[in-house]
Parts: C-alpha cells; sequence; structure tokens
C-alpha cells in the first residue's frame, strides 16, 4: 500500500509540470495526466534516471469520465489500488467582456475547470478512501474571492471548485480524505498568454510556476499520516498562495460585502 502515490492533472506544463516534478524530487509515484502528449513526453525526458521508475504519463481528456476511471486503474496497479494524493490542476481561462468571449470558451472552461474536477474526486475516491492520510487538493484561485470583471466565466467556475472542495472536506472526513483549496493570485504560465486584464495591471504577475507547485507538496505533506499530527487541522480548506493572496483572503473574511465590491472595483478599474 503506497500513501506517497500523487496524480496531477494537466502535468504537462505550468504549474502541473512543477508540481510533478517536485513530487518526483521529494520521492513521491507520480502519475502525470495530460491531453498534451508532447508535453508529457517533454516531463519524461526532463526526469532523472530513478526519477523516471516512479513517472506514470497519460494522456486524459479531464472531462472524459470513462477516461479517468481507466486512467486510475492504470496508474493504481502499481500502487495496489491506494492513492495518496489527487491534485486537479487542469484548467483553463479566457478573458475579456461576457459578451466578447465567444460562448464555446466559456463552455470549455466550465467543462474542464469545474466537471474536470468532479469527475477526478468522483473517479478517484475509492482510491483515496483505501489510503491513510488521502488528501485532494483542487486548484481554486484568488478571482474566487469575489467575482471579477473581465474574469467571470472562470472565477465563476473556481467559485464552484471552493464550494465542492468545503463540502467533500465535511462529506469524506469519515473516509479520512482532507480536501483544500489552494488559492493562488495570476500566475506566470502560459495560461496567461495575452491575458491582459484591469486585475492583472492592478495587482501584477509575481508568482511562477513553483511557488505554487511548492505549495502543493509542502500540503501533501500535512497528510496526518500515522505517528503525525497534522499542521493543517481538517477544518483549513484554503489555502491562500503568496502575500496578495494571503492578504485579500485576510481581508475578505473580514469585510463585508459591500467594501468587497469597492475593493474588486478599483482593483478591476471599473
Amino acid at each position: 500500500m503506497d500513501s506517497t502515490s500523487v496524480v496531477i492533472t494537466g502535468a504537462a506544463a505550468g504549474i502541473g509540470r512543477a508540481t510533478a516534478q517536485r513530487f518526483l524530487a521529494a520521492g513521491y509515484r507520480v502519475g502525470a495526466f495530460d491531453i498534451d502528449e508532447k508535453g508529457l513526453a517533454s516531463l519524461a525526458r526532463a526526469a532523472g534516471p530513478a526519477e523516471r521508475g516512479r513517472l506514470h504519463t497519460a494522456t486524459l481528456d479531464v472531462t472524459d469520465a470513462d477516461a479517468w476511471r481507466t486512467g486510475l486503474a492504470e496508474f493504481t496497479e502499481t500502487t495496489g489500488g491506494t492513492l495518496g494524493v489527487l491534485v486537479n490542476n487542469a484548467g483553463l481561462l479566457s478573458a475579456g467582456r461576457l459578451e466578447e468571449i465567444p460562448l464555446a470558451k466559456q463552455h470549455a472552461m466550465v467543462q474542464v475547470n469545474v466537471t474536470g474536477t468532479i469527475n477526478g474526486c468522483y473517479a478517484a475516491h475509492t482510491y483515496l478512501a483505501a489510503t491513510p492520510g488521502a488528501r485532494v487538493i483542487n486548484l481554486c484561485s484568488a478571482s474566487a474571492i469575489y467575482g471579477q470583471p473581465e474574469l467571470a466565466v472562470y472565477g465563476a467556475t473556481k467559485f464552484a471548485v471552493r464550494g465542492l472542495s468545503e463540502a467533500l472536506d465535511l462529506e469524506w472526513r469519515a473516509d479520512g480524505i482532507r480536501v483544500t483549496a489552494l488559492w493562488p493570485p495570476f500566475v506566470d504560465t502560459g495560461m496567461l498568454e495575452g491575458v491582459t486584464t484591469g486585475s492583472t495591471r492592478s495587482l501584477g504577475v509575481r508568482l511562477g510556476p513553483d511557488d505554487v507547485a511548492g505549495k502543493v507538496v509542502a500540503v501533501a505533506g500535512d497528510r496526518g499520516l500515522p505517528g503525525r499530527l497534522p499542521a493543517v487541522l481538517p477544518r483549513s480548506v484554503h489555502r491562500p498562495v503568496g502575500t496578495q493572496a494571503r492578504a485579500l483572503f485576510t481581508a475578505a473574511s473580514v469585510a463585508p460585502s459591500w467594501v468587497l465590491r469597492q475593493v474588486n472595483a478599483r482593483i478591476s478599474g471599473v
């Protein structure tokens, strides 16, 4: 039974790739899933000889529930049917005014960011429940603190991830599975290429993929394995990443909604 196993979606590039490399360096058995076959091949080539033996890559469209079942079944053949950590990282972002973004792109964000996360949690539950100290880490966003102009649908998908994470952390407590939502602000990845909004101009882009990856691995390490006192209590569902996100999240927890509205209007330049 292997509690140091992890499955990461969107692992071919950006945050997912950095996270896979961090987990490999920490000695985990890593299942790297992505729709980008070339990116996964590049990840495998970059791994050291010892790491390649612990790396399993597979193409996966996170919106395909059947593909999730097949992918997890193949990966867990090497772990005795267990899974220590699931990282739902795959995501899409389209920015701009709602009426200016093609509806197909908006639907794609919902399918990948929300349906993909639900599919992953659903398919992985059996394996997580069979593993002491299992954890799900869902990539949320500071955009889920308050609805952001020019990021309306993207933010809405992250509000959904926030609600799902809160509910499952309670629902799956009896199964010994803890669920965490990670809250980075804007991160310097390909997903932000060509994206310019009032928020990006005000806040800037101050985090790189490795900053978020480091937080993912740190959270995974606080899984309350036998003989360890978890550093993160079960009720600590939300984990902001970076100084900006911590400040925004703390303010949002105490400020009335009208103050948040004014702050977001100023940040967004509307």
